[in-house]
């Protein structure tokens, strides 16, 4: 029967990895109460990754992090088999990677997935743009072919201009976008990245990251990210595996991480995290009650306002995609002057944001001006509102005890329009 994959677009099964004698008899007999310590003190056997079970979605960033000696480098290794598990499955579009040959693990990796390492591992004998081709040369793809696509792949990673200088003229971020690059070339479905930026200073780190996160909604590649640095797993992971003594301990989004710690280990790590790093939009924003059709003439729009006690409200067309908002103030003048258009009295500035955005981005937004921030879709399609109020009790109340705002909290702010 082959196995299934549940969606997924690489599946670990009960996935273990022991280094030592006689590691299929440890796996039958293992208490698994004793600690990785404990069982190399009896054993001789070092336990790497044990009984991992996890699913990476396709098109997901997933990042695995842990500190030294916690598996997860050795984790990412069997997932491509340049280490081989001693026990469990690993599924890749519903392929079971351990039942392959050689032959086929070697077709497997030139075209399903590449590997950026922390050390970037490039040919000191090849300029830049040959060792961008590197893996298309190992494909057989024809000369004039490559250095194409070694050349558009330079321009992706901001290259360009440095095709034909040696490796050793680069600096070291420099080089890892070479490394970036190459794996790139090739168009994997699956990007593995072991501790890529790791060996960069702060400054050249903060800036790849910032690039990668530009790259990857461009590319639509499945990323497993591997990092020992808990910021870096927030800022750039869909969702977040923290690893210890080769198990996972929790696994969720940044906000499932540093809100709900699953214990002391955990929470030990978020300790000092900002929670306006972490929480989004989504999280504190409200449903607007201050909304009106576009189909409203102003003096609709205007008796609805001073019937609810709206200081504004959203002025939205069909499928409540946002037009713009209504002042009242600015209704007031208008009635005056006679003018019935409301098209002509809606203000088209004002701070908007989508649901995934950071609350500390969303914090200079509030500050700048009274309007509320609306959330919106992709579409422009009108979600939530935050205002300097919600955000600011979101942000409280989310720190205290890490629960859901009640809608409760913010009843009887119906005149800044939200419920």
């Amino acid at each position: 029967m082959k196995p299934g994959n549940n969606g997924a677009k690489i599946l670990c099964q009960n996935l273990w990895k022991i280094f030592g004698p006689n590691p299929q008899k440890l796996i039958a007999s293992l208490d698994h109460n004793k600690s990785k310590e404990e069982v190399l003190a009896e054993t001789g056997n070092v336990i790497a990754v044990k009984d991992v079970s996890l699913e990476i979605r396709e098109g997901e960033t997933f990042v695995i992090m842990g500190l030294s000696g916690s598996g997860k480098s050795t984790l990412i290794r069997c997932i491509n088999r340049l280490v081989e598990p001693t026990a469990g499955t690993i599924i890749v579009d519903g392929k079971e990677i351990s039942s392959l040959s050689q032959a086929e693990l070697r077709e497997f990796r030139r075209k399903k997935m590449s590997m950026v390492f922390q050390h970037f591992g490039l040919l000191p004998h090849r300029n830049v743009l040959d060792n961008v081709a590197f893996g298309l040369e190992v494909q057989g793809v024809p000369k004039v072919r490559r250095r194409e696509l070694a050349f558009q792949t330079l321009q992706l990673v901001g290259l360009k201009g440095w095709e034909n200088s040696k490796i050793s003229e680069l600096s070291g971020g420099m080089q890892q976008r070479v490394g970036l690059a190459r794996a790139l070339a090739v168009e994997p479905e699956i990007l593995l990245m072991d501790e890529p930026f790791s060996a960069l200073d702060p400054l050249i780190r903060r800036q790849m990251q910032d690039e990668f996160l530009n790259m990857r909604s461009a590319l639509n590649k499945t990323v497993l990210f591997i990092t020992h640095d808990l910021n870096e797993a927030l800022k750039l992971g869909d969702r977040i595996a923290i690893m210890k003594d080769g198990e996972i301990i929790q696994l969720g989004t940044s906000e499932d991480i540093v809100l709900r710690p699953v214990d002391n280990y955990v929470a030990e790590f978020v300790r000092d995290v900002s929670k306006s790093k972490v929480l989004t939009a989504q999280t504190v924003m409200e449903k607007p009650k201050a909304v009106v059709p576009g189909g409203f003439s102003l003096g609709q729009a205007h008796h609805f306002m001073t019937r609810h006690g709206f200081d504004f409200v959203f002025v939205v067309g069909d499928d409540r995609r946002l037009k713009g908002i209504l002042l009242l103030n600015d209704a007031e003048e208008a009635v005056k002057r006679g003018i019935n258009n409301i098209d002509e009295v809606i203000r088209l500035d004002f701070p908007e944001s989508t649901a995934d955005t950071a609350i500390e981005d969303l914090i200079p937004l509030i500050v700048a001006t009274d309007i509320p921030v609306a959330v919106t879709d992709a579409r422009r399609r009108l979600r939530g509102v935050i205002t300097r109020t919600v955000l600011l009790e979101g942000i409280l109340e989310k720190s205290e005890n890490g629960n859901a705002i009640s809608p409760a909290v913010l009843r009887g702010r119906n005149r800044i329009g939200v419920g």
